[in-house]
C-alpha cells in the first residue's frame, strides 16, 4: 500500500502555489549522503518554524511530501518543510547502528540534525521551533532523533514506529545498504520497564540535562509490520525519559476507534507525551496534519 502511495505521489509535480519542492545541490553535509530537499512557502514566517518529514521504507522524499499532508500546512502558517532521501536500496533509514543511535556519532540521524542547521543557517529557519514527523521508518528515524538530538528537536509526531534503539543490530553500519533490520523488534517481541527504556534512550546523548522532545505516538492495532506491542513499548519510553508517571485514556479520540492517552498534565496539545490507539488500522495510521501543526504549538 505504502509503495502504491509513494508511486502516486511520484507521478505528480510536487509544487503548491507558487512554492515548489526542491533539492538542495548545495546541501553536502556528512556523514552519510541522503539527499535534502525543502518546500520553502512564498509567505514564510522570519525566523520560520522547521519540520522535518522522514519517509518510510520504499518510500521517497517527493512522495512523502504528498502523504504527509504538510504543505498546504507550510503554506497556512510559513513553515519550512525539510524531507530528507535514503538513498538505500530499499529506501529504508538508519536506525540500526550504533553511529545512528548516539549523539554526533555519525549515520543518518546526524546528516538530518544537519539539514536543520542548513535550513536555520540558509534558509531563515528557527533553531528553537524545529519539529519531526516520520512514517515506519521515518517513524523510527523520529524517535532515534528525539533520542539523540532532545536539543534540536522540540516535538515529534510518529506514526507507527519502535521505540529509540528498538532497531539495533549488533555490528550494523551507518553505511551499509540496506541498514540493519531488527526482526525481534519488528514483531514486537522485544519488551523492556520503562526505566530501561529510558535509561537507552539517556546513553545516546550521555550528560545531556536539557530540555527533552514532546511525543505523539500513532500505532494501529493490526499493524502486522511493526507490531502493535511496539505501541506501549514507546509509550514506556518515552514517559520515563519524560519523568511522566499518571495518564488519562479517552476513547473515540479524535475520532472513531481511536484512544488517546494523555500523559501528566495538559492538553492533546499542550501535553509532553500523547499517545492515539488506532483500533483495527493496520500499517500505517493515516497522517493527521493539523494535529501535527497543533500539538508542535505552532500557530
Amino acid at each position: 500500500m505504502q509503495l502504491l502511495k509513494s508511486l502516486a505521489a511520484l507521478s505528480a509535480f510536487a509544487t503548491l502555489g507558487s512554492a515548489q519542492l526542491r533539492q538542495v545541490t548545495d546541501f553536502t553535509a556528512t556523514p552519510t549522503r541522503l539527499g535534502m530537499y525543502t518546500y520553502v512557502p512564498a509567505n514564510l514566517k522570519t525566523p520560520a518554524p522547521i519540520i522535518v518529514a522522514v519517509h518510510h521504507c520504499q518510500g521517497s522524499a517527493q512522495g512523502y511530501s504528498s502523504e504527509s499532508q504538510l504543505m498546504p500546512q507550510a503554506d497556512r502558517h510559513g513553515i519550512i518543510l525539510i524531507f530528507p532521501n535514503s538513498k538505500s536500496g530499499g529506501g529504508c533509514f538508519d536506525v540500526a547502528s550504533t553511529a545512528t543511535l548516539t549523539h554526533d556519532g555519525g549515520g543518518d540521524s546526524q546528516t538530518i540534525a544537519n539539514m536543520v542547521k542548513y535550513a536555520v543557517d540558509k534558509l531563515g529557519g528557527d533553531a528553537t521551533k524545529t519539529y519531526v514527523v516520520g512514517t515506519s521508518s521515518g517513524a523510527m528515524m523520529a524517535n532515534v532523533l528525539a533520542g539523540a538530538y532532545p536539543d534540536v528537536f522540540k516535538a515529534a509526531s510518529v506514526y507507527s514506529g519502535v521505540p529509540d534503539g528498538c532497531f539495533y543490530v549488533q555490528g550494523s553500519t551507518a553505511t551499509q545498504d540496506p541498514p540493519g533490520w531488527a526482526n525481534s523488534c519488528a514483531n514486537g517481541q522485544l519488551t523492556k520497564t520503562a526505566q530501561q527504556w529510558g535509561d537507552l534512550t539517556r546513553s545516546y546523548y550521555p550528560g545531556y540535562n536539557g530540555t527533552r522532545t514532546r511525543m505523539q505516538i500513532f500505532h494501529g492495532t493490526a499493524d502486522s509490520t511493526l507490531r502493535y506491542p511496539n505501541y506501549q513499548e514507546q509509550l514506556k519510553q518515552w514517559s520515563n525519559v519524560l519523568g511522566l508517571t499518571t495518564s488519562k485514556d479517552t476513547t473515540n479520540t479524535p475520532q472513531s476507534g481511536y484512544t488517546q492517552t494523555i500523559y501528566g498534565d495538559g492538553t492533546a496539545t499542550t501535553a509532553q507525551l500523547v499517545g492515539y490507539s488506532a483500533a483495527n488500522v493496520g500499517h500505517t495510521v493515516p497522517q493527521h496534519p493539523d494535529m501535527d501543526i497543533a500539538f508542535f504549538g505552532i500557530p
